[in-house]
Parts: C-alpha cells; sequence; structure tokens
C-alpha cells in the first residue's frame, strides 16, 4: 500500500507508514483505506493519536503506554449517528456520536484533515442510508408481488365454486299410437266443454275396451 496518497494534508510521514501498516492488516474483503487524518499536538508526541476511514467503517488508533501500544477503537457506518468538528486555536477536535455508547473525540487534528474527515465521514454514512433505502423499497416490492402463502390460501377460498353445467337430457320421442291421440283429442273437448261428463266417460270406455 503506497502512503504517498494519504501525506496531502500535512500528514506526518512516519506516522502514516506505522499507522496504515497496522489498519491494513485489519481490512476484510473489498474493504480500502479512504483517508488517514494523524493528531498534531503543540508538544512533542512520541505516536500520535489517528484515525482512518474506510469504505466499511471508522477506526480511531488511539496510542498507549508511550506508544508502545495502539488501542483500535471501530465502528460500522451503520453505528455511527453523525460526527461534527470544532475548530480551535490549535487544529480540531473531531466528535463521533455512534448510535450507542459514548462519543469518541480526538482533539488537534490538524483543521484541513478535520474537514476532510468530516466529508468522508459523511459521504459513507450518506452512501449506507441510500443502500439501506433502497433495499427497503425492493424488499416492499418483493412483497407487494410474491403474495405469501396465507394469502394464497385467501385467494383459493374465496374463488367461486366452479360447477360443471349438465347437459340438459332431452326426452326422446316415441310415436304415439292411435289410442292415445283419440283420448288426447277426447280430453280436449271434454276440457273446452264441447261434451258433457257423461259424454266424455262413454266415449273413454269405448275407447279403452279397444286395448
Amino acid at each position: 500500500m503506497s502512503i504517498d496518497q494519504f501525506l496531502f494534508d500535512e500528514q506526518d510521514p512516519k506516522t502514516a507508514e506505522k499507522i496504515l501498516g497496522k489498519v491494513g492488516d485489519m481490512l476484510t474483503s473489498g474493504e480500502t483505506i479512504l483517508y488517514l487524518a494523524i493528531q498534531k499536538k503543540p508538544a512533542v508526541t512520541l505516536i500520535p493519536d489517528c484515525i482512518a476511514i474506510t469504505n466499511k467503517r471508522i477506526v480511531f488508533c488511539i496510542s498507549g503506554n508511550l506508544g508502545l501500544t495502539t488501542n483500535f477503537i471501530t465502528f460500522p457506518w451503520g453505528d455511527i449517528k453523525e460526527v461534527s468538528f470544532k475548530e480551535e486555536f490549535f487544529g480540531s477536535k473531531f466528535i463521533t456520536v455512534p448510535q450507542r455508547g459514548e462519543n469518541v473525540t480526538i482533539d488537534y487534528i490538524p483543521k484541513i484533515q478535520a474537514r476532510k474527515l468530516y466529508q468522508f465521514c459523511n459521504e459513507q454514512i450518506e452512501r449506507l442510508k441510500e443502500t439501506l433505502r433502497a433495499q427497503e423499497i425492493e424488499d416492499r416490492t418483493f412483497s407487494v408481488q410474491t403474495p405469501t402463502p396465507a394469502a394464497l390460501t385467501e385467494i383459493v377460498d374465496i374463488q367461486p365454486e366452479i360447477q360443471t353445467p349438465i347437459e340438459e337430457i332431452k326426452p326422446i320421442d316415441q310415436p304415439v299410437d292411435e289410442l292415445t291421440l283419440k283420448l288426447q283429442k277426447l280430453k280436449s273437448l271434454f276440457e273446452k266443454q264441447l261434451i258433457t261428463q257423461d259424454e266424455y266417460e262413454t266415449k273413454k270406455s269405448d275407447i279403452l275396451s279397444q286395448l
């Protein structure tokens, strides 16, 4: 990893080389360092505190034991609520507010570096929000287009029962015999009151006697 790309805002080369080596060993697959800010106190400091920005998280490198050890505090961008900085007489105080837990503050960050930190951090936070919004819209669209098993059951339940139409069975025409025709005609005459009851019964008996 070339350190030249991280030395354009007055970063100390020796400190940058040490910190980039340590942070580089922590990088996950697809993770890259975007910016490095190095503390610059008025007094001499063996190993100043640093802040490294990657495309996945923010890393605070806080030295201890006279520079013999380094304490790394990391926050994925999803765990960052906001960042801010305050310019003072000597440098700036950079403040990170996580979603949970205490704020992390590093002072004596050169002013130009503090402004760049603020810019890079907000770019990453906003990029993550846009990704989450796009994913949320995609999930909503998918849930609308894809009915759940329960919804499918309801759809099946409300479907009207489709009955197969039963073909009407037409009676088979059979030939009518002569006696039946006579009886039908006789009955028709009686219903029209063209013959009396006695005449109807007498004539009917005659026709039936022919069977």
